[in-house]
């Protein structure tokens, strides 16, 4: 029996097992030759079976209360697109499950704000560099640009950002609209990520952050390209 089917298998006959998700690529439809499976078991009995990952699967054992913490922002986006595939809680799980893969109205706008000033600050520092001669640190500083660029993107509407290897899955199945398109915005990131500020600007006034943009006073006039 493959190691997916011995999980499953297993994890019906034990009742301690709560729950089993299912995350990456195998959820999303994405699944290649070489994908494994990656799934979260969940269980009250930390005993049950410690965390454990092979080329074939990747069994992540987490308590309840761990799949209700939602403090650690990288990891919330593995439960996008979940699949649930036991769940002995009453429908307890796919709640928690809901709440890692989208954001509250308070964390939207946290996330959003902060990804925000993060973005400006690194294509600052870009710009800075590249009108100083030094077009490889420009370069440096705009690739740290690119994460904080998505976390505001994503939260400005309302999302917890993908990982970079499901970004156009991300936006042909839940479009951003204009112009946030699947098949361009990925090489705009690699090409030119300082080169989407007018674009994010525009969207972070019209979402209400515009005092984060403003607070940084002259220094917006460095970002701009006529």
């Amino acid at each position: 029996m493959d190691p997916y089917a011995a999980l499953l298998s297993r994890a019906a006959a034990n009742p301690d097992v709560l729950g089993l998700i299912l995350t990456g690529s195998h959820a999303r439809g994405l699944a290649g030759p070489a994908s494994d499976h990656d799934v979260v078991a969940v269980s009250d009995e930390r005993q049950w079976r410690p965390t454990s990952r092979s080329p074939e699967l990747d069994e992540i054992v987490y308590t309840r209360d761990q799949l209700a913490d939602t403090s650690d922002q990288w990891q919330r986006y593995a439960f996008r697109g979940a699949r649930i595939l036991l769940d002995r809680t009453d429908g307890q799980l796919a709640e928690l499950v809901e709440a890692q893969a989208t954001l509250t109205g308070p964390e939207a706008a946290a996330w959003a704000r902060e990804g925000l000033d993060g973005y400006l600050n690194q294509i600052y520092r870009a710009a800075k560099n590249r009108r100083d001669g030094a077009p490889v640190l420009a370069r440096l500083e705009e690739m740290e640009s690119v994460s904080w660029f998505m976390t505001a993107l994503f939260a400005m509407h309302g999302r917890v950002r993908p990982y970079h290897k499901y970004l156009r899955w991300e936006l042909r199945t839940f479009p951003l609209g204009e112009p946030w398109h699947a098949d361009t915005l990925p090489e705009r990131l690699a090409d030119d990520p300082s080169g989407l500020f007018p674009d994010l600007e525009r969207l972070a006034r019209a979402k209400g952050h515009g005092d984060v943009l403003d607070a940084w006073g002259p220094d917006l006039d460095l970002l701009r390209r006529d």
